[in-house]
């Protein structure tokens, strides 16, 4: 077979010059036809559309055409044409076909018909090969990048907070161990506590539940940045919102008082939506034909309108005022669920909500707390079908207050010495915010399971793939 230079198909989708001669390699999706003249429709992955193979069963050999089937990967000489049909805008007449691999029609199980969300988790090694799936992961692709030129466009700087780490950001306890101790023959202290000081950096390590307090230390010193890289909570929560591994954006901003925070919040989460319907028009118009067909006037519905601002106890009187009812009780103090976050944007104000100045029982140990000694300056942006999509705050810089808030609450301030420390040394007013990755792809994909925007989902009891 003649070696052509191979086009994508995203690139052939765009060329107009008919008669050129031209190489497709890519996964069938379907083919049909007659007894004259079989159609291949075939995929690469470039794009959510297909290029249509035109075979002439005269100028091939039945039995070598057989394994051409669904599944198959096939390698594609041939003449780019204006098409006949209805649908596409050119199409290539085979002249050449090499089969890469074959796909038994028996066994392979992705065939031209509709599968469940669920069964396409039990099969996650194939699921990117769906429309669907290579939908949600080039979304995801451009989604990062256009993180990433948010910030760099900004002047911020990508700041790689650790992975391992001996220290618990949310105090929330729930993290997996990172250990080289034999678990069969775990060494002991005279107390008969696991004696950590065999362990590979002699002392108890964990998988990272946020960047946050490293990313804060280069704020100090950088100005502006962000992380951006795997999250891990050891939560046991088997819920369509929850992973156990997944992906944070945190930024760090010297000098920005919560109210800077929340502009940055809401242009970040224009600027990156904006980016999807200017980057992934193929792949959203798929999703809104085929999950949700309000998903692209709800995506310029966020763009198109000012975030609403209000505090926690304006958000929980509305709440308590509204007549609803809901699955968990509202009052002064509560941890807002999202049912009640999803009333406020969804039914109340029907925007996006920013909600600020929670009460400090129910923050971490880091936000700053305001003058009536009650709340502290968190703000939440909340989004339709999601709920919150943003959680952040407006950081104590005031050492006394830091190590006030910490005796309150009994922690060890051993594992962040450091951070407590940076407050002696030249402190000063910062904000910051996390974003979970998995979120923003759910809101832009109108996807209703998490498990659904990453390609290997790991949950309680399921790190297969």
């Amino acid at each position: 077979m003649e070696q052509i230079r191979r086009t994508k198909v995203v690139d052939l989708l765009q060329l107009e010059d008919f008669g050129t001669t031209v190489n497709v390699k890519g996964w069938v999706r379907t083919r049909r036809g007659n007894k004259q003249v079989n159609f291949v429709a075939l995929n690469d992955g470039s794009t959510i559309h297909n290029i249509q193979v035109v075979i002439d069963l005269g100028k091939f050999d039945e039995e070598f055409l057989k394994p051409i089937t669904t599944g198959a990967c096939i390698n594609v000489n041939g003449t780019y044409v204006a098409s006949q049909g209805k649908g596409q805008k050119g199409e290539i007449l085979a002249t050449a076909i090499e089969v890469f691999g074959t796909a038994d029609p028996a066994t392979y199980p992705l065939q031209k018909k509709g599968h469940s969300l669920e069964f396409l988790r039990e099969i996650a090694h194939l699921r990117p090969r769906t429309n669907t799936f290579g939908a949600i992961l080039r979304i995801r692709h451009h989604m990062a990048y256009g993180i990433h030129k948010y910030f760099n466009d900004k002047g911020f700087f990508y700041f790689h907070s650790p992975i391992i780490t001996a220290s618990d950001c949310e105090g929330a306890g729930s993290m997996f161990q990172a250990t080289t101790l034999d678990l069969n023959n775990i060494p002991r202290d005279e107390f008969g506590e696991v004696n950590f000081k065999e362990d590979f950096f002699g002392k108890q390590a964990n998988l990272t539940v946020s960047g946050q307090l490293e990313g804060e230390l280069g704020a100090m010193s950088l100005g502006a940045i962000y992380t951006f890289g795997p999250t891990f909570r050891a939560e046991n929560s088997n819920t369509p919102r929850h992973l156990a591994e997944f992906w944070m954006i945190e930024p760090e901003v010297a000098f920005n008082d919560v109210n800077d925070n929340m502009d940055l919040a809401e242009d970040f989460l224009k600027y990156l939506i904006a980016y999807a319907l200017e980057n992934c028009k193929d792949d959203i118009e798929f999703l809104n034909e085929m999950f949700d067909k309000e998903l692209v006037e709800r995506l310029n519905f966020v763009l198109n309108n000012d975030f609403v601002r209000l505090t926690y106890t304006e958000g929980v009187e509305i709440l308590e005022k509204c007549g609803e009812k809901f699955e968990f009780p509202v009052y002064w103090g509560a941890d807002l669920q999202s049912e009640h976050e999803r009333f406020l944007v969804e039914k109340h104000f029907k925007r996006p909500v920013i909600l600020t100045d929670y009460p400090k029982e129910i923050k971490s140990f880091y936000m700053k707390q305001n003058e009536d000694g009650k709340t502290v300056r968190g703000m939440d942006v909340l989004f339709p079908k999601i709920g919150e999509i943003i959680g952040g705050s407006e950081r104590e810089s005031d050492y006394d207050k830091l190590m006030k808030r910490v005796d309150e609450l009994g922690m060890n301030v051993d594992p962040i010495w450091w951070y407590i420390e940076s407050r002696k040394f030249g402190t000063a007013p910062h904000s910051g915010f996390g974003l979970g990755f998995e979120r923003l792809i759910l809101f832009v994909t109108v996807m209703a399971n998490i498990r659904d925007v990453i390609p290997f989902p790991r949950t309680p009891n399921n790190v297969e793939f």
